[in-house]
């Protein structure tokens, strides 16, 4: 194959990964609006949002082929991987702490019973004379 159809199927692929990424962006979007409560809301922000851009970064990295360029997509790749599961946790503990989740809706709610252990372990300790608190 010569060198002017190699680029056609890198544009090529580099438009599919575009178009995925804008799609799975968009959904995101979509379910940030439509879902019901926090935790939904947070899983849908957090997974295909992350999926969507990296398949636009890949599409990108396609489309414009240099190494410069391929080095800082891949850092905005692994620095969007490392903090937005760690956030969506975050913003999920909170708005459990602080009452913003339906637990009408949990199938499993392992947190209440982990805080209500801690809670527990808390007051037995207070009860100990001379114990460290």
């Amino acid at each position: 194959m010569s060198v002017a159809a190699w680029e056609t199927v890198l544009d090529v692929l580099a438009s599919v990964c575009l178009l995925g990424g804008s799609a799975l962006t968009f959904a995101a979007a979509v379910g940030l609006v439509r879902f019901p409560d926090l935790l939904a809301r947070t899983h849908v922000a957090a997974k295909p949002q992350v999926l969507g851009l990296i398949l636009m970064l890949l599409g990108l990295a396609l489309r414009l082929r240099t190494s410069a360029v391929l080095w800082v997509l891949v850092l905005v790749a692994l620095f969007q991987m490392l903090t937005s599961p760690v956030a969506a946790h975050m913003v999920s503990r909170a708005g459990f702490r602080t009452g913003k989740v339906r637990h009408d809706l949990l199938v499993v709610d392992e947190l209440t019973r982990d805080m209500e252990a801690a809670e527990e372990e808390i007051r037995r300790r207070e009860e100990r004379p001379g114990s460290p608190t």
